[in-house]
């Protein structure tokens, strides 16, 4: 009975959570697109002092499992592309790199997320003392992952504390990467505490862009935009992420017009590019027609306007840290909230599972709380969603998608 549990759970977690997530063989599958020099030419911005003409969508590749995908991408324009040493284990950074071998290295951009080790990402500081030979080394392992000589973008993940970003040690890692061509540009991504990061990072003189959460659900947007504007004026060059506020408005599947919401993101002419995490074709193609046409449409200003008005909670997370101080077992519950967007909006089970574990919790994180106390600021039942997601960490990895 034991065993035949199990495997009712397991069956439940990789559907359940992973939902539409497609298998590596059906990710290309679809009409082919037309080669890159057949297609008009995509609309581009500049990408602050790099210079680096953008089109307005890039890749980002945690969910791209073929690397037939990743050439089709470039096949139908689009240049720029993002991995990180946390996905897939590295793996990911391998794929992306075979799907743009052979093809001229002026042709595409890379970049990737490099994490130093002894990090914690829930306070966004050092637990040890940062060491730039250490992260200079794990930075090289990623060039040789991608099979290239150097890649255009180094960022240092999960920036968020004006200490870290200014860190001595994290600029002299950046300058020296940058020194021996090993990186063209360097740059920060942020999650939380964003308007202190782009601050930060705009006053070093050191980092040349920001991949920052930007979407429809973001609170507080007037801040999020000045401290963008300090950046810009930095000459830094803005990209978006979490562009679609974790895709779904709740666990079912229903989800908020996917164009409205991407154009809301792009009337920032301070955005140069959206960092879609694409998984199908039919999201490529779907992403390309958009950005032809900024203008919103009468449908797309209703529909964007009942996706801001919806009380569905959604599954975004702020990330706003509120909830720590509440928890009495202090769990790290904006990590975890990451997590469960992951799996059930972006329907990336494995890239869910690798967040998971940076919240090292229990199996059964909330079975010792009669009730839970925590007040979400974003509404989220959190008790709920914990014991939810919580379930992935005994889902052995070889079953996980995407």
């Amino acid at each position: 009975m034991k065993n035949n549990n199990r495997r009712e759970f397991l069956k439940k977690s990789i559907i359940g959570i992973s939902g539409a997530a497609l298998a590596p063989g059906t990710l290309i599958a679809g009409p082919a697109l037309p080669p890159f020099n057949a297609l008009p030419q995509l609309p581009v911005r500049t990408l602050g002092r790099t210079g680096i003409k953008t089109p307005l969508i890039s890749f980002g590749t945690s969910g791209a499992l073929d690397t037939g995908f990743i050439r089709s991408a470039y096949e139908a324009g689009v240049k720029m592309f993002f991995s990180a040493t946390y996905y897939g284990e590295g793996n990911n950074e391998k794929i992306v790199g075979e799907g743009l071998k052979a093809l001229p290295r002026d042709s595409f951009v890379v970049g990737t997320a490099v994490p130093p080790d002894g990090f914690d990402n829930r306070t966004g500081t050092f637990s040890k003392p940062f060491n730039p030979e250490a992260y200079i080394k794990k930075a090289e392992g990623s060039l040789s992952r991608f099979g290239l000589d150097y890649v255009d973008f180094v960022l240092f993940p999960y920036a968020g504390k004006r200490s870290t970003v200014l860190d001595d040690g994290v600029l002299k890692a950046m300058a020296q990467l940058k020194k021996e061509g090993k990186t063209r540009y360097v740059g920060i991504a942020s999650h939380s505490d964003t308007e202190e990061a782009l601050k930060a990072a705009a006053e070093s003189g050191i980092y040349d862009v920001a991949m920052i959460s930007y979407n429809y659900k973001i609170k507080n947007t007037e801040v999020l935009n000045s401290a963008i504007s300090v950046a810009v004026k930095a000459g830094m060059g803005i990209l978006g992420m979490k562009t679609t506020a974790g895709v779904y408005r709740d666990r079912s599947g229903s989800q908020p017009n996917s164009d409205a919401v991407l154009k809301w993101v792009l009337q920032n002419q301070n955005i140069a590019s959206i960092v879609s995490g694409m998984t199908s074709l039919e999201q490529l193609q779907k992403n390309l027609a958009m950005i032809r046409n900024l203008k919103m449409t009468d449908q797309e200003l209703k529909d964007l306007n009942l996706a801001m008005t919806d009380p569905e909670t959604g599954l975004y997370c702020q990330q706003c840290g509120d909830c720590l101080s509440q928890c009495p077992h202090n769990l790290d519950i904006p990590t975890i909230m990451r997590s469960y967007m992951y799996a059930y909006g972006y329907k990336n089970s494995t890239q869910a599972y690798h967040n998971l574990a940076n919240a090292r919790i229990p199996e059964r994180p909330c079975d010792n709380c009669g009730s839970c106390n925590v007040n979400c600021s974003s509404g989220f039942d959190v008790r709920k969603k914990i014991t939810d997601i919580a379930r992935l960490q005994a889902v052995p990895k070889e079953f996980l998608t995407a």
